[in-house]
């Protein structure tokens, strides 16, 4: 039925995208399925708000599908991804003039969420992940950004640089400095 070539792990982003742009949908598919949960993750985290992460998360893929014939292998298709991502962060927040606070029902949508855990150890991981999110929450936005970026998208400083608009040093500075503030904070949080 479909004379679309299958593509595996192997078969590198970039290489996806170009032959998605050259009209292979399969490679789209391989591709979505790829970046999906890490990237709703990341606006999630941002977020703090799921019908806005998935608003986002929309709007994102959207722009990719816009921009796919012009896009170009020039940097990677991850880093070009998280701009994405970046930029329309970057507009909502200008948007709102604030960070919305999260919402009345966090901890009732948190309860609701199935554990196989014993209750013990869900109610540890839990308040070690709530100690997290509070640590995160006291981040400046550009720093909390880099965070994210580093440890839960694995970029580089140099693909979060690209991601954020500015220099590898500057992304070393605010990680460090991020660095020091979480250590900080759940240090003192666990004494």
């Amino acid at each position: 039925m479909d004379d679309a070539p299958a593509h595996d792990a192997m078969d590198s982003d970039e290489s996806l995208m170009l032959a998605w742009a050259a009209g292979d949908a399969t490679a789209f598919e391989t591709l979505y399925g790829r970046h999906r949960q890490r990237l709703y993750r990341f606006l999630l985290r941002q977020l703090r708000d799921g019908p806005l992460a998935d608003e986002l998360f929309q709007d994102i893929w959207q722009k990719v599908v816009t921009a796919r014939h012009g896009w170009r292998p020039e940097a990677l298709f991850t880093t070009w991804l998280y701009r994405i991502a970046h930029n329309r962060l970057a507009d909502h927040w200008r948007a709102l003039q604030h960070r919305p606070p999260a919402p009345d029902d966090a901890d009732a949508r948190t309860e609701r969420v199935p554990d196989p855990d014993t209750p013990e150890r869900q109610l540890s991981d839990f308040e070690q992940r709530r100690q997290l999110q509070v640590a995160l929450d006291t981040l400046p936005p550009e720093q909390r950004e880099v965070v994210l970026l580093r440890l839960e998208q694995e970029l580089t400083l140099e693909e979060i640089g690209e991601v954020t608009g500015v220099g590898r040093e500057t992304v070393k500075s605010r990680l460090r400095y991020a660095m020091d503030k979480l250590r900080a904070h759940l240090g003192s949080a666990t004494a």
